[in-house]
Order: structure tokens, then sequence, then C-alpha cells
């Protein structure tokens, strides 16, 4: 009888997964830092941290949301400046809100059908570079035959109003998305004061320029989006972001972030010829499309996909990663699948810790798989919608 815990030399094993610090995009410690940079940061962290041999690492695939060319560019130089040889190949992927978890699951395939025997899945995002303008189409960049489609219209919606559509859609009430979103801060300043970030964060040495353009060195060591004193009634006194009668501010969805994570992979047969430590095991993975104007839905049918391909239930799910787009939809998957509130994000959410998106996929792992270890739990769910109407989900095993 098939067992999630079963352990076998042709499993897919993570033996390395860590991130930087999440930092406010614009006006963060990241706001002079470039993409290429942090995302070499994590990689030189992954080979430090394990001691692999960089040439070992046969290909690196990296997901970025906003990056000009998808980041490939900048893909290829961070491989290369980290220290892997010119014989590593890497290429980016691109799946909006999931690219960092698109770009793991791409990598555990290529493990998993012989075509690698080790390499890395990661995420960045630099959104203080390019967000916004600078990478999103509008009507007037597409044709006039994709405008007769109701639902193509809909993925040009600005993410926002899509959260007020789930709200208003779904009776998901302001004061609710509040209180969840002070929780949410509450959960990550508690983890943050207890040192339980530090496993899965890598320093980062970098630049920052003040207003009278002075440089200064800086060594970034936690996330910067951590708010301690929010409250849900302090929540309550901001303005609607995106309607004048809306229950969707800035502090209800999540922040716009710095950051980058990467996750070394490869089979459990090549883990222990090398002697490194295995700390989980990718299982399985899912993803789904949803009508691009409630896009936030996406977990609550990218999740029961996910489970039925791990052979497992929604209720073997000890801990999950439940990306915090914006408190409207996270709540509204909540409820659609009944989940244990105590077992979603117990460090807290993108709310409070940012939301990166490239970067985003990867970096809920490495949080994940350290909070499985630390509450001696074993299995657990990463999942996210993605802007223009979809969700996944994978699920994971801890080992330690």
């Amino acid at each position: 009888m098939y067992s999630i815990r079963a352990k076998k030399p042709s499993d897919v094993v993570i033996v390395c997964a860590l991130r930087t610090p999440m930092c406010k995009a614009r006006r963060g410690l990241f706001k002079d830092t470039t993409p290429d940079y942090l995302l070499s940061c994590v990689f030189k962290g992954v080979l430090e941290r394990t001691g692999i041999d960089p040439a070992l690492v046969e290909d690196i695939v990296v997901g970025s949301s906003g990056t000009p060319g998808n980041g490939a560019n900048i893909t290829r130089m961070a491989v290369l400046h980290a220290g892997f040889p010119e014989e590593t190949s890497s290429m980016a992927v691109n799946r909006r809100c999931a690219s960092g978890l698109q770009a793991v699951a791409q990598t555990a395939s290529s493990i998993s059908d012989g075509t690698i025997e080790v390499g890395i899945g990661a995420g960045v995002e630099s959104m203080t570079m390019f967000f916004g303008p600078r990478s999103t189409i509008t009507a007037k960049d597409t044709c006039e035959e994709m405008m007769g489609v109701p639902s193509a219209v809909d993925c040009l919606l600005p993410m926002g109003l899509t959260s007020e559509n789930v709200s208003n859609d779904f009776g998901i009430k302001r004061k609710e998305m509040d209180e969840f979103s002070a929780h949410s801060h509450q959960k990550a300043a508690a983890a943050q004061a207890a040192g339980l970030f530090k496993d899965e964060i890598i320093p980062v040495v970098t630049t920052v320029k003040d207003k009278d353009g002075n440089v200064r060195r800086v060594v970034v060591t936690e996330d910067e989006g951590i708010r301690k004193e929010t409250t849900a009634e302090s929540l309550g006194k901001l303005k609607p972001a995106f309607t004048k009668e809306g229950s969707t501010t800035a502090g209800n969805s999540s922040q716009v972030t710095d950051g980058a994570a990467a996750v070394l992979m490869m089979t459990r047969r090549k883990a222990n010829e090398l002697g490194l430590p295995i700390i989980g095991r990718y299982v399985a993975a899912a993803y789904v499309g949803v009508p691009p104007r409630i896009m936030g839905v996406g977990p609550a049918y990218a999740i029961p996909e996910a489970v039925k391909k791990a052979g497992i239930t929604i209720g073997d799910i000890e801990l999950i990663e439940l990306n915090e787009a914006f408190a409207s939809q996270a709540l509204y998957c909540i409820k659609k699948l009944n989940l244990d509130i105590n077992k979603v994000n117990p460090k807290g959410g993108a709310i409070a810790l940012g939301h990166p998106l490239g970067c985003t996929g990867a970096r809920q792992i490495a949080t994940l798989l350290n909070e499985l270890k630390r509450q001696n739990k074993t299995i657990g769910a990463t999942s996210m919608c993605m802007g223009s109407g979809m969700g996944m989900c994978a699920i994971f095993t801890a080992e330690y």
C-alpha cells in the first residue's frame, strides 16, 4: 500500500532551502540591489551551507514574474557570479505568483524523469525595479479581437479589483480581513522575536543610497515588513485602496517586496552518496485555472488536486503555507476547504513578510520545511493564487 512517508532511492529530495530577508520595495534595504545579485547571494548560500561541488549542479531554474525577459539573463549572470561553472545550464520561467514554485516543480520533474540528477529551483523578484507599468500590459497592448472575450479582458484587471470581487462575491467582510491581517503580523513578529526565521535566511551584504546619494554598506539579516504593533483596529482606519467603498486596503494586502530564494534538490540516492542531510521531499504538484476576475480563489481548487496526486486528503496536511496575496482570497480558501486556521501560516504570511512575486513559491518551501521540523510534523503544502486566474499547490514531506 502506498505511503507518503515511504522512502525510496529515486525520491526527489531537498537538501537545502534558503532565502534572503524580504525587504520593502522602493524604500527598503534592497532598493538599490539588483535581482541578479540577490539570486547570486542565495546560490552562494546554498553552496556554502551544503559544501556541494558546484559542478555537480546540472541545471538551475529560476522563477520571476516582472523581470524583463522573464529573468533569463539575470539568471545566467547570477549562476556564473555565484561560482557555478559555465557547464551548469539555466533557464527562467514565469507562472506569475507561482513562478518560484514552478521552478522547483520543473526541477523536480527533470530529476524524476532522469534528465538531471542534481538541480536548483529558485525564485527572485525586485519589485523596486520591475513592478507596475514596466511589467504590466493594458488593453492598448493587445488586439481588438481579444477584447471581445470577457474572460480574456478580465486578465487585465488590477489585482486589487480581483480581491474586491472575491470579497463581494463570497461575503468576505472588511472586519475579518483586517483581523486576519493583524494576526499575520502578530504571528510573524513572534516568530522573528523567537529567532524562528534564522535557519532559512542567509544574510545579504549590500549597499544602499540615501536621499543625498551617499552610499553605505549594510548587512541585511531580517525581514523588514513585519509590524508587531499592528492591530485589527489600526488596520480598520486605512482607506480602501482600489475602490471607494471597497474592503481591500494596503494593510490587508500582501506587501510589495524584494527578495530571492533557492531550493537544492537531487535524488535520495545521490544525497546519500554525497553524505548530504535530507531536509524534505518533493511529492506532487498541481496547477489549475479559475475565472480571472476572482483569481484569488485558485488555491481552493489547486490544493484538492495536489493532495489527490499525492494520495492523501486535505486533512492529512499538517501545515500549509498559503500565500496571502490578499486577506479576502486567503480567507475564502480557508473557508472553502475548511482548513484548520492553526495549520495555516504559523509564522505569518505575505501580508506581514511580503510577496516578491517570483520568489514567493521558493520562499514558502524554506519556511515550511523549517516549521515542520520545529513542530515535529511531516506533511506540508505550499499554495498560491496567480494573476490572470490560476492556482498552484505542491505537497512536501519533511525529514529530520
